[in-house]
């Protein structure tokens, strides 16, 4: 797997933020059982056993974390890529955008692309064909602007809040998990620590719904102001 930005930015920065639940999990029922076996067998040995072991949490973590935040809230939010913003804002039925900046998109897709978008009663006639056609055609800006900075920047920022979502709610799963079994155990220092953690996770998930699409519709002008620059 490569290690570039976007995977240490977006996906492994909001797994370490939100995996501190996961590792107390493992810390206080696993890592004890056999700590002091271990021990006994060499000094070292459960210190780089569970540092190897909540590394690896962490990497599971990676991709469970952007499995939720798209298979789940995004797609919860935006249903799939025809419902995104990039394909919301070049509807004709959308104002996001002013008239004369949609036709200038328009235009540039025609001259890059050879790509004619539909008419506003074509796509009152038959909306799912314009979602789909727009949804190509955003392929094909993505593209085209694979190396721009700025636009890595704005989907670095967008893939971070979405992962941290879904980071969230697999923490808050956990943190209720922990809370339990210190009402089970007795422990009220984890107890603290349990409503804590949850009440930390319950957070984004509930402001997802504008995190999303907040951050979803600065990449999507985003994306469109770059295109028209080149």
């Amino acid at each position: 797997m490569a290690i570039n930005s976007y995977y240490l930015k977006a996906r492994l920065f909001p797994t370490v933020l939100t995996s501190i639940p996961a590792i107390i999990l493992y810390n206080k029922f696993v890592s004890s059982i056999y700590h002091d076996k271990l021990a006994n067998i060499y000094t070292a040995l459960p210190t780089v056993t569970d540092i190897i072991l909540s590394s690896a949490i962490v990497f599971l973590l990676v991709q469970i974390n952007r499995f939720l935040s798209k298979e789940i809230f995004q797609r919860l939010y935006f249903k799939d890529e025809i419902y995104m913003p990039t394909t919301n804002l070049l509807l004709k039925s959308s104002n996001e955008l002013e008239t004369s900046i949609k036709q200038k998109i328009e235009d540039k897709i025609k001259s890059k692309f050879d790509i004619n978008l539909l008419t506003k009663i074509e796509e009152s006639d038959d909306e799912p064909r314009a979602r789909k056609l727009i949804a190509t055609t955003v392929s094909q800006i993505r593209n085209v602007l694979r190396d721009n900075s700025l636009l890595l920047q704005h989907n670095i920022e967008y893939g971070f809040f979405r992962n941290l979502i879904g980071g969230s709610f697999l923490g808050f799963v956990i943190s209720i998990i922990i809370l339990i079994s210190s009402y089970y155990t007795g422990d009220i220092e984890t107890r603290s620590l349990g409503w804590i953690l949850t009440s930390i996770y319950f957070l984004p998930i509930l402001l997802s719904k504008v995190i999303i699409d907040k951050y979803g519709k600065y990449y999507a002008k985003i994306l469109y102001e770059q295109f028209l620059t080149i």
